[in-house]
This record gives C-alpha cells, sequence and structure tokens, in this order.
C-alpha cells in the first residue's frame, strides 16, 4: 500500500540551527497534503509521528542527532496522580473553559510573543504578527480546534487541538507567564486528557519529548506514556 506522504508536496526542505539545543542542526521537512485530512488519515499521520505547522506536515530529519521522540498517552489506561487531581480541581474553579474554532487577533499574538519571550523560548526579534499567527495555528490540513482558558476576563492560555478519529494531538499550548500558580499549561494537557476519555479517543499526541531540553523534558511527567522510537512505540512506565 503506497504511503499517503507519497502523494504530499514537499514545499521546504533545507537544514536549519536546531530550535531545540544549541549547536544541533536540524532538517524538518514541511510537507503539504494535497487536501485536508479526513479523520482517519489524521489517525495515520499522527501515529507515524507527523506533527503539523499550519497546512504543513512535518517531521524530523536531522543529519547528526535523533533527540526528537514523538510522544503520546494512552488516554484508556491513564489514571490522574493525587496531584493532577490537584491541579484539575483548583483549575475547574478558577479558570472558565472556552471551545471553538481557532481565533487570530492581536490578543493572542500578544500572549503567545509573551509566553515565548518570558520562557526563554524566543528573543524580540523572534516575535511573530497576526498574520503569522494565523499562518501557524488557525490555517490547517486537520480539522482543528482552539481551546482557550479564562481567568475571569482574562485571558490566559490557549491550547491549538488537531482532531482525529480517535485521537486528540496538542499542537501547541502556550499561556500568561505570570499566572504560574494556576499550573495553565499542566492544567490545559489535563484538560485534554479528560475531552479523549470524555470521547472515546484513545491517544493524546503530545509533541516531541527531548530529554536534553528542559522545555521538553516535562512531557515525561504523564506516564505511562509511549514514544516512537524506530517505526515503533515503546511504552515507558
Amino acid at each position: 500500500m503506497r504511503s499517503p506522504q507519497s502523494t504530499d508536496i514537499v514545499i521546504l526542505d533545507e537544514p536549519e540551527e536546531c530550535p531545540y539545543l544549541p549547536g544541533e542542526t536540524a532538517r524538518l521537512p514541511l510537507r503539504m497534503p494535497v487536501r485536508k485530512l479526513t479523520l482517519s488519515e489524521a489517525d495515520i499521520r499522527l501515529a507515524e509521528g507527523n506533527r503539523r505547522t499550519g497546512e504543513f506536515l512535518y517531521q524530523t530529519r536531522c543529519p547528526n542527532c535523533s533527540a526528537c521522540e514523538p510522544i503520546r498517552l494512552d488516554c484508556n489506561e491513564f489514571e490522574f496522580s493525587p496531584s493532577q487531581r490537584r491541579i484539575l480541581r483548583r483549575g475547574d474553579r478558577q479558570l472558565e473553559i472556552r471551545k471553538g474554532p481557532a481565533i487570530a487577533n492581536q490578543q493572542r499574538v500578544d500572549l503567545f510573543n509573551r509566553h515565548r519571550l518570558e520562557r526563554g523560548l524566543a528573543t524580540k526579534e523572534s516575535a511573530i504578527d497576526l498574520k503569522e499567527y494565523e499562518w501557524g495555528f488557525v490555517r490547517t490540513c486537520f480539522s482543528s480546534f482552539e481551546i482557550s482558558y479564562w481567568l475571569s476576563d482574562q485571558l490566559a492560555g490557549i491550547a491549538i487541538c488537531d482532531h482525529g478519529e480517535n485521537s486528540l494531538s496538542a499542537v501547541y499550548t502556550f499561556y500568561d507567564p505570570e499566572l504560574s500558580r494556576q499550573s495553565v499549561g499542566t492544567y490545559s494537557i489535563l484538560k485534554q486528557i479528560q475531552y479523549c476519555q470524555e470521547n472515546s479517543l484513545s491517544h493524546l499526541y503530545l509533541g516531541y519529548y527531548i530529554n536534553r531540553s528542559p522545555h521538553m523534558a516535562y512531557k515525561t511527567n504523564f506516564h505511562p506514556n509511549e514514544r516512537l522510537l524506530n517505526g515503533h512505540w515503546v511504552k515507558f512506565d
């Protein structure tokens, strides 16, 4: 059977500076599916280790490094720890959740840039504008949606999600760094796990786990988890 990737259009395939590990060279070929993916096709792409940015898919093909490991949670067997249940209860008391289509506006752009700047993920020079936000999050080849988190009338965080027939992908989550006591990032992942369990979705994909990156290592706080190693999903307790 022909791989679904064989029908993709390669848009860009050039080496670049690794966004995760200093001194490493990354190769992240951007591919565009010839049409919007069905829910079952989305499951296949996610299980292959694909990630999305805008309308494009990518997998790491780095020349000298294999640190990026796709990671997912089996939501059928996931059980919340006591500390995670406390975060859920506190967040449910304090935060309002709204779910709907992804939106591009200046409020979201400003929060995205501040999140990345204050957490050391970017510089002022690499801030994005409204058009770039729309291209990166609103335009999509998946069935995608947005979960927003509000503290009173203050936008506390955004989770961009891709829906499959049996899975959900956490594309990107960003939040107000000043609300660290609300643990918005962790709360968002826990709510997405709940969403999967309530909607009979088997897996939540969390992107890449990178052991050497402090910004990615937190993903192993959610366990058991599975990581894609040499083409096979391997369980880690």
